[in-house]
């Protein structure tokens, strides 16, 4: 069984949209989402329990604006617990949608994982290549949105968001909230920048993207 992608549809008012000279459709920025975009509270499994991170929504709507991709890239092995359904989990990234949406930002696409080996639940027994650290998810969404990973970012709290995203090639940026602070020295892998939260990591991809921009 491979990895599961979870589209949300999204309409934002063209009034008062930046201006996207640059074309980086082809630059893609993975976001994890339990302690980077919303609080972490251990297995999410209502939308009445989400609440994003301050300042989590400006970020996703800079990257917006910047002309890159957004995707959401989850273990959710809640699913494989039996703590929430596959259906509960779309109607959680809807409420994250329309939260997000009245602050004129959006998620591209949503890609999750729902396996975890060694459950009863057949369905998601699965020694799968999607659950991170594996690059799966990241490597099915540059496949399916022709995406450069070697330009791309992921941003994550954990230490297996930096795995992930070594192992797929892109940037990697770890942030303070959720479990950063406390995972920080303990990783395998040094992430490429150490950001407070979401958007102060958001201005390390800006500069990095603009930088490379530059002529010569």
């Amino acid at each position: 069984m491979g990895n599961v992608r979870e589209k949300i549809r999204h309409s934002l008012s063209d009034a008062g949209e930046v201006s996207k000279p640059m074309d980086r459709s082809h630059i893609a920025v993975f976001l994890d989402r339990d302690g980077t975009i919303n609080v972490d509270v251990d297995f999410l499994v209502s939308p009445n329990q989400l609440q994003i991170i301050p300042r989590s929504d400006s970020a996703i709507r800079e990257l917006n604006n910047l002309n890159v991709k957004v995707f959401i890239v989850t273990n959710q092995s809640g699913i494989a617990r039996g703590f929430l359904t596959e259906q509960t989990l779309a109607e959680i990234h809807r409420e994250l949608s329309l939260q997000l949406q009245r602050k004129e930002a959006h998620i591209d696409e949503y890609y999750y994982c729902p396996h975890l080996p060694g459950v009863d639940d057949t369905r998601y027994n699965v020694e799968c290549e999607c659950r991170k650290p594996k690059p799966g998810m990241l490597i099915q969404a540059a496949r399916e949105h022709n995406v450069n990973l070697r330009q791309s970012f992921i941003i994550g709290d954990r230490c297996r968001d930096v795995e992930t995203g070594k192992a797929a090639g892109v940037s990697t940026v770890m942030v303070a909230t959720g479990y950063g602070a406390s995972e920080q020295n303990d990783c395998s892998f040094t992430a490429d920048y150490f950001a407070s939260d979401l958007f102060d990591a958001v201005q390390f991809v800006k500069k990095t993207i603009l930088t490379r921009e530059q002529p010569l």
